[in-house]
């Protein structure tokens, strides 16, 4: 029934915010992995809740994918035609209902509650009337959602809730992945008449926007958590963004082996970092 397209709508080399999310709230706990529902949990923030999340997001951006020469992997997701895309969503209807029953006969209504939330946040955001994605600011303030991931483990895995600061650094995490994936495509997203936050801005607006929230990490995290590694790492992004405006990219796009190799850094450094949030639990201490 799922083929290797369907793995690729999913966007395997963007798996990662949701795993990151997922694994916070574990930091101070002692073997987890030993648990059935910590595994079952990880496997659906992986394909399953990826591929409704970008399932629907391809099947209503047909044209705008089209001409987007960042798509067509499993990194940044499939490039597929209407044709391609017929079943996908009985598939999403399919899948997303399985996980749900299933996970509301392991943790109860409250389970239900929050799973029902994630489905309408991501119908909100791709079809019409509201069609958020294409409403700015609002597309990227929505990214909020990926927050319930959080609330998603919590409860699956009776863990305790996280501090609200937590939650605050998490949700400038889910903008500013937002925003770059905005930047990079500001080019094609213009070519099919696509409204962004990054289109209507600019270029090197759009990249002093993503500054500006990582410098806003970088120091809550300091300055809340006492997270000095955290808090240099993402310093040290912050310098590259820095350079990126005024020294080595300033106002071009990047070209599709740039956008890759990112991708491939991005990845790496998202697994270092959410080892290092494991083994410091700092992220949960304020």
């Amino acid at each position: 029934m799922f083929s290797l397209l369907d793995l690729k709508i999913s966007r395997p080399g963007l798996w990662f915010p949701t795993i990151w999310i997922y694994l916070v709230p574990f930091a101070n706990e002692v073997d987890f992995w030993l648990n059935v529902n910590f595994w079952l949990g990880l496997f659906f923030v992986t394909f399953p809740l990826n591929y409704l999340v970008y399932g629907l997001n391809d099947y209503n951006d047909i044209d705008a994918d089209a001409v987007n020469a960042r798509k067509g992997n499993f990194l940044f997701g499939a490039k597929a035609s209407r044709s391609q895309l017929k079943g996908v969503l009985t598939k999403i209807t399919i899948l997303t209902s399985v996980f749900v029953v299933a996970f509301t006969f392991i943790s109860g209504f409250k389970m239900f509650l929050l799973l029902l939330f994630m489905v309408v946040v991501n119908i909100l955001y791709n079809f019409k009337p509201f069609r958020i994605k294409e409403r700015p600011p609002f597309e990227i303030l929505i990214q909020v959602g990926y927050v319930v991931t959080v609330f998603f483990s919590t409860e699956l895995n009776n863990l305790e809730t996280l501090p609200w600061q937590t939650l605050v650094y998490l949700s400038l995490f889910a903008f500013q992945a937002h925003i770059a994936g905005e930047i990079m495509d500001i080019d094609p997203d213009l070519a099919s008449g696509k409204r962004t936050t990054a289109t209507l801005i600019g270029r090197n607006n759009s990249k002093l926007l993503m500054l500006l929230i990582l410098v806003c990490e970088s120091v809550l995290v300091w300055y809340w958590f006492e997270d000095v590694v955290l808090a240099s790492f993402l310093g040290l992004f912050s310098a590259f963004m820095i350079l990126d405006i005024l020294v080595v990219f300033k106002g071009r796009a990047y070209t599709l082996p740039e956008m890759k190799l990112f991708g491939y850094l991005i990845n790496i450094s998202a697994m270092a970092s959410m080892l290092w949030v494991l083994y410091s639990g700092k992220l949960l201490m304020v």
